[in-house]
């Protein structure tokens, strides 16, 4: 099969690889649409430390079921189905009370770190524990449902955040996770969504997918602004979808008293806090891994448009360009939001 390899850091090729092995409760999907993740970006040149070569990377896939392994007697060839990105063992002390996202097994598709290596979708063939597969409605294009893993995440965050409805909510980063998860803040009750970037094209993007107000950090100082915006008090949750110093910091002094800051963001391993501000305000700080079954929430939001990822898709290319727009995101091409590559 063809395959677009990452064969050591900062070269893909396209290869000609073996096709994958599938178990008795595996599914062996014939990929029609894989997204690249930033985190795919950042496993490019080795700097997430979890993307070792050589690895065929994507996770953000849909397709149809090519083969289904012995055990499995609800999907046929020819199905249309989406994959959640994590792969849970379902034994351990976490998945058995429905924690499938902490699990202590836990891989991830098209991910190598020290502990294991699953290859994942920029290829033609994948294959994928039954458990962690849905069925995608007939009119869902590939494409869109590439983007259910993206989805799942911002939805995932909102649902462990304590959200009322007339809640403002302040998104820290307007890239594609700030973008779905600014819409599923109002989606679940959020009033008022204010949408942070340093790229004015951003926020109007922001704008665009219903938030209500922008603001550029390089043009005010976020948590007075913030303040002004809501009577002197402060957002009511905050999402922080970057994962460096300073936007985190951010989030926390935008929050009101007893507010909520939900992390999502990771790309920087150690961040200071500002740890009094945090106490004697009373602020619940608290992170979020991946998501933890909510992809049929996710499936049913954007099948009946109250989540749009159509506006978000920069480009749709065949799997052989593929290391000519990695290099085009890893170069940081402005306008460039997702890239979805068709094998």
């Amino acid at each position: 099969m063809n395959a677009l390899l990452l064969t050591e850091y900062k070269k893909l090729e396209l290869v000609d690889f073996p096709e994958p092995q599938f178990g008795p409760d595996d599914v062996l999907v014939r990929v029609r649409a894989c997204g690249i993740c930033g985190s795919d970006v950042h496993g490019f040149d080795g700097s997430s430390g979890r993307r070792n070569p050589p690895l065929i990377m994507g996770h953000e896939a849909s397709g149809e079921v090519a083969k289904i392994g012995a055990n499995i007697t609800d999907l046929k060839p020819g199905d249309r189905v989406t994959f959640d990105s994590t792969v849970y063992c379902g034994k351990c002390h976490y998945c058995v009370r429905g924690d499938v996202n902490l699990c202590d097994n836990r891989e991830v598709v098209g991910v190598a770190p020290k502990e294991f290596k699953r290859h994942g979708a920029f290829a033609e063939y994948v294959s994928v524990p039954r458990r962690i597969m849905y069925k995608l409605p007939d009119s869902f294009p590939f494409e869109q449902a590439a983007l259910i893993e993206a989805v799942s995440i911002g939805v995932h965050a909102v649902s462990i955040t304590p959200v009322k409805l007339g809640d403002t909510a302040i998104v820290v980063g307007a890239g594609m996770i700030g973008l779905v998860t600014l819409q599923a803040a109002k989606a679940a009750g959020c009033a008022r969504v204010i949408a942070v970037d340093m790229e004015d094209s951003k926020l109007e993007a922001a704008i665009a997918m219903g938030a209500t107000d922008g603001l550029n950090p390089k043009k005010v100082n976020i948590p007075e602004a913030v303040r002004e915006m809501t009577g002197g008090r402060g957002a009511d949750v905050a999402f922080e979808c970057v994962g460096y110093q300073a936007p985190v910091v951010s989030a926390i002094q935008s929050v009101r008293k007893g507010g909520t800051v939900t992390l999502i963001g990771n790309l920087q391993p150690n961040v200071e806090i500002p740890l009094q501000y945090v106490v004697t305000r009373q602020i619940r700080l608290q992170g979020s891994c991946a998501s933890n079954g909510e992809y049929p929430q996710c499936i049913d939001l954007m099948a009946r448009g109250v989540i749009k990822v159509a506006p978000l898709i920069s480009a749709v290319a065949p799997l052989a360009d593929g290391p000519s727009w990695f290099n085009r995101l890893y170069n940081h091409e402005p306008n460039l939001m997702k890239v979805v590559l068709v094998p």
